[in-house]
C-alpha cells in the first residue's frame, strides 16, 4: 500500500509533504508532486500536512481521482520499463502535462506551510 498525490496538487505544489516525509519518496514534477510507490513506507506523515488535501492513501482515493494511483507509479517507471526515478527528467506524467492551465480556483493563490515553532520564532504565532 502507498499514498498518492492527486489533482488538488496540480499547479500548487505546496511541498509541506516533502518536508514531512521521513524517507524522501516525494518528487517534484513541473506542475505537481509525485509519491514513488516503491519508496513509500505508508507512514501517513504527508497526508495531514497537505493544505490542499491532495494526499490520499490509495484505498481512500476518491473515485474521480482513482487514475492518480497509476499516474504516480508510472511517473517513476524508467524508459526501459524498470522502476526508478522519474523517466520524464523532472517533467510531468503525460496526463498531468495535458491538463489545462491553472485551475481558476488556484489562480493567484500562494500556499505555504510553516510549523508552529517556526512561526513563534518569526513572531507570527500568537497562541490563544
Amino acid at each position: 500500500m502507498t499514498y498518492v498525490i492527486a489533482e488538488p496538487c496540480v499547479d500548487v505544489k505546496d511541498r509541506a509533504c516533502v518536508a514531512e516525509c521521513p524517507v524522501d519518496c516525494i518528487y517534484e514534477g513541473e506542475r505537481t508532486l509525485y509519491i514513488n510507490p516503491e519508496e513509500c513506507v505508508d507512514c501517513r506523515a504527508c497526508e495531514p500536512v497537505c493544505p490542499v488535501e491532495a494526499v490520499f492513501h490509495e484505498d481512500d482515493l476518491p473515485e474521480r481521482w482513482a487514475h492518480y494511483t497509476s499516474v504516480n507509479a508510472e511517473y517513476f517507471v524508467s524508459l526501459s520499463g524498470e522502476p526508478g526515478r522519474s523517466a520524464t527528467g523532472g517533467g510531468d506524467h503525460p496526463l498531468i502535462a495535458a491538463l489545462p492551465g491553472q485551475h481558476p480556483r488556484k489562480k493567484g493563490i500562494s500556499v505555504f506551510a510553516i510549523r508552529k515553532e517556526e512561526a513563534a520564532e518569526a513572531d507570527l504565532w500568537f497562541p490563544s
